[in-house]
Order: structure tokens, then C-alpha cells, then sequence
């Protein structure tokens, strides 16, 4: 039986990561990165997955400067030098089925040994984890609005059709200052990277009007749903709070 050994030749050269804005917080930055995503799809059956390590003590968890072995080489498209995000799907909870779903990005990696079959790529940053089964996405710096660490109460709330809060990393139901969420609202719904709005709840209440709980800012954003940014909150922020865009 013939066994392959892939060896991280410690003479790789490893460039830095793109530039980020000057006025950007390398924590906020890094929470940026390490942010939810959301998803209806199922996860492709090729995808490239984390598969393990080549140390002799097995472990459930990696962190940073770890040698992680991937699932895929060069006949993948697998290059030394690449770079790519961690992510894990959340499974639906409590009864849920259907709608989006959470990906957790449980952080990067490069790789730094390739074969035609299998990689090694070392761990740059851990969000919290990486496990065995995680899958990569190729690395892709975030492009944040300015001013993602201010909250800006101008413009004219719009309460026509409020977007909702869906959940926060890992199918989280409640988030704080600071934390990213995901909403059900997307570009077409007016949620384009760096709008603003204004987070209310309903108190189901007769007489009582919307409760102001916070304000956000727009982060990333697809067709149908958008990450954003808790830049400040007077309560904890759940699933179902209103999201009120602010109109310049």
C-alpha cells in the first residue's frame, strides 16, 4: 500500500491580508470577518472540508497555527498560497425547516502543501473553533461601510415595511452592542451595505406603541437576506424585533 505524506515546507511565503480602512478597529475588523452568514441552500457534495490533522493526539477543536489536512488538491483547483474562510451550516432548531439558516465562519486558513489529492493549510485566525467537517469558502476580505463603529439616528424613519431580525451566529436568537445579526431583508428591500436602521419591538400591547430597542448598520447583504451590525442596543436585541430603515 503506498502511503502519500504531505510536508508545510516552513519556507512558504505567506503575504499579509489586504489593507483594511485606516478608521476600522482591527477587533471590529476581525468581528467582521468572523460574522454569520445565511443560507437556504444545501451545502454542495464536492465542497472542501477540514479532515483532520496530522498530529498523533486527536482533537475535536483547532486553533490558530495548526496544520489542518483538507479533503481536496491540486486536481481541486487547490494552490499553495490560497486562502480561505472556515464555515459550518447550523441545522435547523426548534422545528424549523425551512427559511435561512446560520453559517458560522469558524475562521481562515492558507493552505501551505498541496498534492493532487490533499492539502495543508495552517491556521490563521479562529473565530471560535474549527472542527473536522468544516467547510471552506474561498477568502474574500470584507468590504464594511464607513463608519460601522458610529450610530447615526438621522434621516426619517420609514415604518411602511419593517424588515425582522432572524438570529445571530450559530441560529442565536438575541444579540447585544457589537454582535452581528442576520435580517430577512436584502438589497431589493432597500438593505445595501452601509444602510441605516432603527431596531423597535412590538409589545403586543393594546395602546403601547413600538419600543425603540437600537440602531444598526447594514454590513453585507444578498438577495434576500443581510448582516448587520448592533452599533448600539438598550435592550437585547431577539428575533422578531422590527428593523425601521432610516431615510436620508
Amino acid at each position: 500500500m503506498r502511503t502519500t505524506v504531505l510536508c508545510a515546507c516552513a519556507c512558504v511565503v505567506l503575504t499579509a491580508l489586504p489593507a483594511p480602512a485606516a478608521d476600522i478597529s482591527s477587533s471590529i475588523l476581525n468581528a467582521a470577518r468572523c460574522a454569520p452568514r445565511a443560507t437556504v441552500d444545501p451545502e454542495p457534495a464536492d465542497i472542501l472540508r477540514v479532515v483532520g490533522t496530522q498530529e498523533p493526539s486527536p482533537r475535536a477543536l483547532y486553533a490558530e497555527r495548526d496544520l489542518l489536512i483538507v479533503a481536496g488538491g491540486t486536481t481541486r483547483g487547490v494552490a499553495v498560497g490560497q486562502q480561505f474562510f472556515t464555515r459550518r451550516a447550523t441545522p435547523f432548531g426548534s422545528g424549523r425547516q425551512n427559511g435561512p439558516r446560520a453559517i458560522s465562519t469558524t475562521g481562515w486558513l492558507r493552505i501551505v502543501a498541496a498534492n493532487d489529492t490533499t492539502s495543508i493549510a495552517k491556521v490563521e485566525h479562529a473565530c471560535g473553533g474549527i472542527e473536522r467537517g468544516d467547510f471552506l469558502e474561498p477568502y474574500a476580505e470584507p468590504a464594511l461601510p464607513e463608519d460601522i463603529e458610529r450610530t447615526d439616528t438621522t434621516g426619517t424613519l420609514d415604518f411602511d415595511k419593517p424588515a425582522h431580525v432572524l438570529f445571530g451566529d450559530r441560529q442565536r436568537l438575541t444579540g447585544g452592542a457589537g454582535d452581528f445579526m442576520i435580517i430577512d431583508a436584502g438589497v431589493g428591500r432597500g438593505a445595501e451595505p452601509g444602510a441605516r436602521f432603527a431596531v423597535y419591538r412590538d409589545l403586543h400591547t393594546d395602546g403601547v406603541p413600538l419600543a425603540p430597542v437600537g440602531e444598526a448598520i447594514v454590513v453585507q447583504a444578498d438577495a434576500n437576506t443581510a448582516v448587520i451590525r448592533l452599533t448600539s442596543t438598550r435592550d437585547v436585541v431577539r428575533q422578531g424585533d422590527l428593523l425601521i430603515p432610516r431615510r436620508k
